[in-house]
């Protein structure tokens, strides 16, 4: 009997490693069987598999490759540059040997062809023709440039009359500023001359107005009034169309003007004869004797007439109307001079510089611009109302100008440093009309829809009197030659007279 083979002490057998449980594989996902493209019998390799595209498919295809194409055309073509003006579109066609337009075809649409016509010739390597087209077009820009700065100026040609006028006004105006200017530097350095006091001495008296009389002027409201230049006579224009003349101070009627197939809106003597000039809304203005004869009608506008104003010559005419113009008129021939826009809405007044120089015109537009007669340039524009402006008027002085708005103030400008230099908040209504003192400007008028009128010292811009009398709307006022007579016209038909009662008392002092 064999003996065991002795084993080493302390070694333990191996054992058995235990066996995994089995899993059956996974199967792979049948991929979805594509009936337009069987594989080919025959071949076993996937990259050597033919497929049958069918023509649905290929067609889908090309409309792809198409609208890709179109795609980076348009791209491309949104990329070059292409003329914006329609012209040169026009001019770079017709170098292109293309048909300028097309019938129904408008500028974008011009436009847009031209940018696919250059596409194309680019794509199609047609790089000459672009290239020519564009040498061409520069080399003769030069040309056209000047070409078209002939035949289209930057500013509208005046006629020979209105050249005429414009040199007469220059003729007219430049003595008359240089005596007032010498009469100021005179009155500065005169020591016997005191500004001042007499300054205080107009306000004074200016502080004793009166309702001296007052008359019904018309069976319908009144809309405007204006003294003659010696006082002797007055004004008045109504809503019944019919403008009427009185004789001062008793205000007797002595004449009465037919002639407007709608209402009046203002009325204006001359400041050199006794001839006047009415505005309606018939959209004419008419000039008449203080008789009562017809002289000329001016015809033009294309709207209805606001306020007129006569030249201080007394050989033009302002007038502003609702078509946002203002005209000026010769009235000696009934010749349309001036067409003047500029107002984005309507012009509702018109007024003159003493010196005949500058002409102001305020408008719904909330603001105000003064003019150069001289040579058709527009010298400022004043901006701060936030209303329509309704009345405009110079001083005496040359340098100040009064400014009456809806916005119930009146504000002063300087015409030196083209700022405002002060504002008044003058009545609780809007202010319809504002007149400076038309000797030396030491005081002014405004009147409103509050049913007042109201002087204001120009020193201190102070009120000094409130002239309270009317029962409805103040539309108007004027003052006389000699500042000592105020009249206004109101919706509740009268025609009101204020008067400086210690002027009168001590001119009948010094008579006596």
């Amino acid at each position: 009997m064999e003996n065991p083979r002795p084993q080493a002490p302390g070694i333990t057998p191996p054992m058995a490693p235990l066996p995994l449980p089995l899993h059956p594989p996974i199967a792979p996902i049948p991929a979805p069987p594509r009936a337009s493209a069987p594989a080919a019998a025959g071949s076993d390799d996937d990259d050597d598999v033919d497929y049958e595209v069918s023509d649905d498919h290929r067609a889908a295809r090309e409309r792809h490759e198409r609208a890709v194409q179109e795609l980076m055309q348009r791209r491309r073509a949104y990329a070059m540059a292409v003329p914006t003006n329609d012209s040169a579109v026009r001019a770079r066609l017709r170098r292109l040997g293309e048909p300028i337009t097309l019938f129904g075809e408008r500028e974008m649409e011009r436009r847009d062809r031209l940018r696919a016509l250059m596409v194309r010739l680019e794509a199609e390597g047609q790089f000459d023709r672009l290239l020519r087209a564009q040498e061409d077009e520069q080399g003769g820009a030069a040309d056209e440039e000047d070409a078209e700065q002939i035949q289209y100026p930057f500013f509208t040609e005046g006629t020979k009359e209105l050249l005429q006028a414009r040199v007469d006004i220059a003729q007219y105006s430049l003595p008359r500023a240089k005596a007032r200017v010498e009469r100021a530097k005179r009155r500065l350095a005169d020591p016997d001359e005191d500004p001042e006091a007499e300054a205080d001495l107009v306000v004074k008296q200016a502080g004793e107005f009166v309702l001296e009389c007052s008359e019904i002027g018309d069976d319908r409201p009144l809309t405007g009034c204006s003294f003659s230049r010696d006082a002797s006579m007055l004004a008045t224009s109504s809503w019944s169309g019919i403008i009427k003349v009185w004789s001062m101070p008793q205000i007797k009627k002595i004449a009465t003007l037919k002639g407007h197939t709608e209402r009046a809106t203002d009325v204006a003597f001359s400041p050199v004869d006794n001839c006047l000039a009415t505005a309606s809304a018939d959209k004419t203005a008419k000039l008449w004797n203080s008789d009562g004869t017809l002289l000329m009608s001016f015809d033009g506008h294309l709207d209805r007439l606001a306020r007129l104003a006569f030249h201080p010559s007394g050989k033009y005419l302002g007038t502003a109307s609702f078509d946002k113009t203002w005209r000026l008129w010769d009235i000696n021939t009934g010749t349309e001079l001036l067409l003047q826009e500029g107002h984005s809405r309507s012009v509702y007044g018109v007024s003159f510089h003493p010196d005949g120089s500058l002409a102001a015109s305020c408008g719904l537009d909330a603001h105000a611009r003064v003019w150069d007669l001289r040579s058709g340039r527009l010298y400022c524009t004043l901006i701060g109302h936030v209303k329509p402006v309704l009345g405009v008027s110079f001083s005496p002085n040359g340098h100040l100008v009064a400014t009456a708005s809806e916005d119930n103030f009146c504000r002063i400008w300087d015409l030196r440093t083209r700022k405002m230099l002060y504002s008044i908040p003058a009545h609780k209504s809007l202010i319809s009309h504002v007149k400076f003192e038309p000797q030396e400007g030491y005081y002014l008028a405004t009147s409103s829809y509050d049913t007042k009128a109201a002087l204001w010292s120009t020193r201190d811009y102070k009120p000094i009197k409130s002239l309270a009398g009317h029962e409805s709307k103040v539309t108007s006022l004027d003052i006389s030659g000699d500042g000592q007579q105020i009249v206004t016209v109101s919706h509740d038909r009268t025609i009101k007279m204020w008067t400086c009662r210690s002027n009168a008392q001590d001119n009948e002092m010094e008579l006596d």
